[in-house]
């Protein structure tokens, strides 16, 4: 069970923040075209230099607490899927606290005055 650790740790994440899209309706799931253009360049960069400091033997994941499903340069699944779930909870905080505040973007339709 220890193997699942990782992604125990993912969903307590997801649960703590996955309510607000629809209890406060902030409608980042329907919004996946900006959340992913959002996203990704944190993604590569995280990728690129996860895959470095693994390569170099800076840090590595305890096979104990991981799947061993391995994705690529070594990376484990459950660190991939960290690079998506944690700005996804983060998003999806700030757009309740925008929601909630009435905060705008500037992305919003403007009206014709």
């Amino acid at each position: 069970m220890q193997q699942y650790a990782y992604f125990g740790v993912l969903l307590f994440v997801v649960a703590g923040s996955g309510w607000l899209e629809f209890v406060v309706r902030t409608r980042v799931l329907q919004r996946a075209r900006r959340f992913a253009l959002a996203v990704a360049p944190v993604v590569l960069v995280f990728v690129v230099w996860d895959a470095y400091a693994i390569s170099q033997g800076h840090w590595t994941f305890d096979a104990a607490s991981t799947t061993g499903v391995v994705v690529l340069a070594d990376i484990p699944l459950e660190e991939l899927v960290f690079f998506l779930v944690v700005p996804f909870a983060a998003v999806l905080t700030l757009e309740a606290v925008r929601s909630v505040r009435g905060w705008s973007v500037g992305d919003e339709p403007q009206d014709d005055q």
